[in-house]
Formats: C-alpha cells, structure tokens, sequence
C-alpha cells in the first residue's frame, strides 16, 4: 500500500553538511550548443492520460529519446566529462582525454552516458554490472565502447566494485551518487539534469500546481526541484516518488540522516537503489513537499496506462505517474507535470 510522507524538513536542511544541488542551467546550455546530438526533447499535453487519471492537466517531459540514448541520463555523466574536457583546452576535443579511464556501476542508463561521453573525448569507460543487470543491456555498453565487469548481487554490490577498481588503477570514479569525500562529479552529473528541467519550464505555458519526480539516489528528483524552486518558488508542490522495496529517501528524511535500506528487487529497476545520494537527500529535504512509495503493481499498472495512449516505458519511467494510480490524492483543477524518464526496454 502506498505510503506519504510530508516532508518535515522542507524549507531547510538536514545537519549533515555537504552541498547542495545546483539551479543554473546556462552553464549546461552552453555547453549542449557545441554537441550535434542535442535537440530539446518534447513537453507533452497529455490530455487523455489526464482524463483516464482523473486529473485537470498533466505534462510529460519525453525523455526516451534524448541524445540518442533513450533517456534523461544523456544529459548526467556525459556532462561531467565534457566539462572536464572543456577545461583542458585542447585543439581537437576527440582528444581531449585521451588516456583517462572512467570507471562506473551502473543499474541502467547511467552506464550509456558515461561510455557516450568517454568515445566523444577520447577517453575509455568500465562500467560494472550487478549480476541482476540483463544481458541485453550489457551487449549495448558494449556496442558503444565500454568494458564490462560483472560485480556484485545488486547496484550496490556493483558500485564497491567500481570504487574499488577506480582505487586501484588509477581510474576516475564517475558516479551518479555522492557521499561524504565525493561530491564534485556528481554535482556535476545533477548539473546536467537541470537542462530538461530548464526546458519544461520553458515548454509549458504556466507553472504547474504539482510536480512528480521518480527517485532511485534521488539525483534527478532533486536537480528538478532545486530549478522548480529557483523559477516557480512555492507555489508548486512537489511529490518525491520511491518504490516501496528501495524508500532510502524516504526513510533518510523520516530519520533526519542519511540512512541504508534493504528490500526485494523490484521491477523498477533504474530506482532500485537502498542508499540515497548525500547531495540528492540535502537538496529534496529543503525543496520537496511529499515523500510517496508505490507498489510493483502501481508501476506496471502505469506502464500498461500510458502505452494505451502510445506512450510506451518503463516500470522506472512511469513511476511519476503511477502516484496518481496510488492514489495521491489531488484536487481537479491540478496541473501536474512528471517526467517519462526512459524508453521501453526493447525499443
């Protein structure tokens, strides 16, 4: 059963320290104008999804096919390494890393990003894979360049490998979380995130009542919130969406502390992620209204919902709007914005 949480932190932080997420976008879009693969991706009106759910309006950001890669994480970790690409000035950017190993786990879409942007800049990408990581998704890492390493029975298990290979010979250490002593990559990772979040606000022809963001380490969620709060304010609420088998959010804000959690795999497998990352969890305290778990029910029945209106995804994908199936309640006249944050897995 669906679980709500309002957020008693809202408006500050937790005591922890670290950083926070960025909310500037202009550095992102200057540095998207000089690559051929960018295009803005589409806000949909989505009209009839909004009758079939029951709400007044609702806005899709159309991730699945960002960049060529399927999803929202072309825009994290291929970010990262073209800032760092940037800033050695060298005549011919094919080169600019020629010789630095970037070294990652990855449940899905984070490990495209990374070997997207190392064959942009010269770079070579290991990417390590829990066991539970399908075959399929391996053979398409591999198809763009990337070593693969299995490691690990689940994300988790997956990133000590990666951290501990990237101790060990030398290599960059390129995560889509962060913990106390790492933070700089993946502010920059977040970073990037804020380039859809500056589209849609851009896209939609008033400020949404609510906003719903599907969370695994939470850095997607919190880099759109913290540019909601930067360009709408208050006004907006905004719901935090957690499978119930991995609530680390959740269950960190209800503790006032970063905390670990356990549960069974579940289906939305992008978001199956027990520990929250330290800058994510700093940035939704201060800026989120409400933490929400949905079942594995929830999100299949979201995934069958939106491909009936021809907007096929994944479990991870349709978490945002599976929230409404879970009954979130919301008034009539809301104007609600998720994001379909991936393509279905065989397309």
């Amino acid at each position: 059963m669906a679980e709500v949480l309002e957020n008693p932190w809202r408006g500050r932080r937790l005591g922890g320290g670290g950083p926070l997420p960025l909310a500037d976008a202009r550095g992102v879009a200057r540095l998207l104008q000089r690559c051929p693969a960018h295009a803005p991706t589409p806000l949909r009106h989505a009209a009839d999804v909004a009758g079939a759910l029951g709400v007044g309006e609702l806005w899709l950001k159309d991730e699945r096919a960002r960049m060529g890669l399927g999803s929202f994480k072309a825009l994290g970790a291929a970010h990262a390494i073209a800032r760092t690409a940037a800033a050695t000035d060298a005549p011919d950017f094919r080169h600019a890393l020629q010789g630095r190993v970037y070294v990652t786990a990855s449940a899905g879409n984070h490990g495209l990003s990374v070997a997207a942007g190392t064959a942009l800049f010269g770079a070579r990408a290991v990417i390590f894979l829990a066991q539970t990581v399908p075959e399929a998704f391996a053979d398409r890492l591999r198809a763009r360049g990337a070593e693969v390493m299995r490691a690990g029975a689940d994300y988790e298990g997956s990133m000590q490998a990666a951290a501990k290979a990237a101790e060990t010979n030398g290599w960059t250490l390129l995560s889509d979380s962060s913990w106390p002593g790492y933070t700089e990559l993946p502010l920059r990772v977040m970073e990037g995130y804020l380039q859809l979040a500056a589209e849609a606000a851009a896209q939609i022809d008033q400020p949404p009542t609510h906003i719903l963001l599907q969370a695994g380490v939470g850095g997607l969620a919190a880099a759109v919130a913290a540019y909601a709060r930067h360009v709408w304010g208050d006004g907006t609420q905004i719901v935090v969406v957690e499978p119930e088998a991995a609530p680390a959010l959740m269950e960190s804000i209800r503790a006032g502390r970063l905390v670990e959690t356990s549960g069974p795999v579940s289906c939305m497998g992008r978001l199956d992620c027990k520990t929250p990352s330290m800058i994510a969890l700093n940035g939704l305290a201060r800026d989120a209204d409400l933490f929400m778990t949905i079942s594995e029910a929830d999100a299949r029945s979201a995934v069958d919902l939106l491909a009936a209106y021809g907007l096929p995804t994944t479990p991870s994908g349709a978490a945002g709007v599976a929230a409404l199936l879970a009954g979130l309640d919301l008034p009539p006249e809301a104007r609600v914005m998720a994001i379909l944050s991936e393509g279905p897995e065989d397309g």
